[in-house]
């Protein structure tokens, strides 16, 4: 999470989840907390290895010109590659679907970074999520947090969806 909402949201967010496990375990409820990743074997170049998983999500060639961004800073582009589509993609504990799912939750709430929750529901589509899938997460999203921000990445994925 801390890649689309900062390091100080997650670290309060790990902050709540420590008193909730306390006081989950003060009431005698253990949860069960599944299995660690795996170690990345993988000792290649970690920028190659990252714009590898961002081809194979996007559908975009890694050869494709840059976006601006990247041409502006590429700095950032080189820890959006390195870091999170190596180190992290590379875990085991999600798929890319579930990762990709939850991005696309994240950013729905942090609110106001569209073009960012748009480009994760292309790659949702682009790796097999559908439409009601997303539209099902936007449901949920509007129930719990308000349509101010599940209706403009809504038009995020009408846009897409209507091409």
């Amino acid at each position: 999470a801390y890649a689309y909402c900062g390091f100080p949201r997650a670290l309060r967010a790990l902050n709540t989840l420590d008193e909730v496990i306390k006081e989950r375990k003060a009431k005698g409820i253990n949860d069960n907390w599944g299995r660690d990743c795996s170690p990345i074997n993988d000792n290649g170049d970690k920028y190659l290895r990252g714009a590898e998983t961002l081809e194979k999500l996007t559908g975009v060639s890694k050869d494709a010109p840059k976006a601006a961004f990247a041409v502006l800073a590429p700095t950032i582009d080189t820890f959006l590659k390195e870091h999170l589509f190596a180190d992290i993609f590379d875990r085991d504990i999600l798929t890319y679907k579930d990762r990709e799912l939850f991005t696309v939750s994240l950013l729905i709430g942090e609110g106001g970074v569209e073009p960012m929750a748009q480009s994760h529901m292309e790659i949702c589509l682009n790796i097999g999520i559908t439409k009601s899938q997303l539209d099902a997460v936007l449901n949920i999203s509007e129930i719990n947090i308000g349509k101010f921000y599940s209706d403009p990445v809504r038009k995020c994925l009408d846009t897409l969806t209507n091409k």
